[in-house]
């Protein structure tokens, strides 16, 4: 949720031949064998891993809240969750070590590109809600204040491209920002002794800083092009394990919309779901970032988890266009709503 704390498609992309061989000898994890249904004792219940982007926190309270509330335990599954490894979620998804994940639609975009059939089964928030942070003192509340700026961030090519993308929108001159790679530095750190600006998400990052009393100037990537609402966090998972295993696939996204839908309508006590199952977060953060995103989750879509074509197809153009992908995506095929129960 900070600037280091996702898993990135670009990443993926060193692994993603390998992940497509394995693909052809690999069915879904064996730990999801087995019918999922209603009214099944514990011992019949279909065993499902799912791996997070990152540490937990409140993108991820919905499969908690499903978890410890019963909803999985409702739909006939035993769900494990688990932090990905150093390899990051979204091959653990594509080999079938896990069989569901948290992702982004940029990293399933390009994974698909690579030949990795990921796919967006739910978005976990409607809205991207990242964009550029830093201090107010600094004074950049404009993409054109970025020239003469030190910018942090993660080494991936998509980030000089949506920097420099919001500085033409303004006739400035991306050549003149420099780009700092500050790996997993804590954001407030980083800006106070490094950089001056970096990409956040506002849900986590954001609320610390108004918990800290640390005035930010946040520059949401929304406010400058509708290409750049694309859905970041979504739940996604392997083609074989929707070929194959489609009930499990569909029982698994009911509960998750409880647990969603539960935190949207309960933020306080989903907070405290979440506190409880990982106790080592910040409880005073959780609960604060839990009441911001509550409403943002489901937001102006009929039905959480709901995803659109023109977002999926918007997003890859633009990605075509800054030359971070090589050829076009078939949008069609990389998300699904078929498994989201009626609105």
């Amino acid at each position: 949720m900070s600037t280091r704390k996702r898993t990135w498609g670009f990443k993926f992309l060193a692994a993603a031949a390998a992940v497509a061989v394995m693909l052809a000898g690999c069915s879904s994890n064996g730990s999801t064998k087995g019918e999922a249904g209603q009214g099944e004792d514990s011992a019949k219940l279909t065993k499902v891993k799912v791996v997070l982007d990152w540490t937990p926190n409140t993108n991820h309270t919905g499969l908690y809240v499903a978890r410890d509330k019963g909803f999985f335990k409702e739909q006939g599954l035993d769900v494990e969750i688990v932090q990905p490894g150093q390899d990051g979620a979204d091959k653990m998804i594509a080999s079938g070590s896990a069989d569901f994940g948290v992702s982004y639609q940029e990293s399933v975009t390009m994974a698909r590109i690579a030949g990795v059939p990921l796919v967006s089964i739910a978005a976990v928030i409607q809205h991207n809600t990242s964009g550029f942070a830093s201090p107010a003192a600094k004074g950049i509340d404009s993409p054109e204040k970025f020239e003469g700026k030190t910018y942090g961030g993660w080494g991936a090519p998509v980030e000089e491209a949506v920097i420099a993308s919001l500085m033409q929108e303004k006739h400035a001159d991306v050549n003149k920002v420099k780009i700092l790679n500050i790996g997993d530095t804590d954001f407030f750190t980083a800006v106070k002794r490094d950089v001056d600006f970096a990409w956040i998400y506002y849900a986590w990052t954001g609320v610390e800083a108004e918990l800290r009393g640390e005035k930010l100037n946040m520059l949401y990537l929304t406010d400058y092009s509708d290409k750049l609402d694309y859905y970041t966090p979504v739940l996604a998972t392997s083609e074989s394990m929707i070929k194959s295993k489609p009930d499990i696939v569909k029982a698994f996204v009911k509960a998750a919309s409880e647990g969603y839908n539960y935190a949207i309508e309960h933020p306080d006590d989903a907070a405290e779901v979440l506190i409880k199952a990982e106790p080592d977060l910040n409880a005073d953060l959780v609960r604060a970032s839990q009441k911001w995103l509550a409403d943002k989750y489901k937001d102006d879509a009929p039905r959480w988890g709901e995803q659109k074509l023109s977002v999926w197809q918007n997003y890859a153009d633009w990605m075509y266009e800054h030359k971070l992908l090589d050829s076009k995506l078939e949008a069609d095929k990389a998300f699904t709503n078929d498994f989201l129960p009626e609105a």
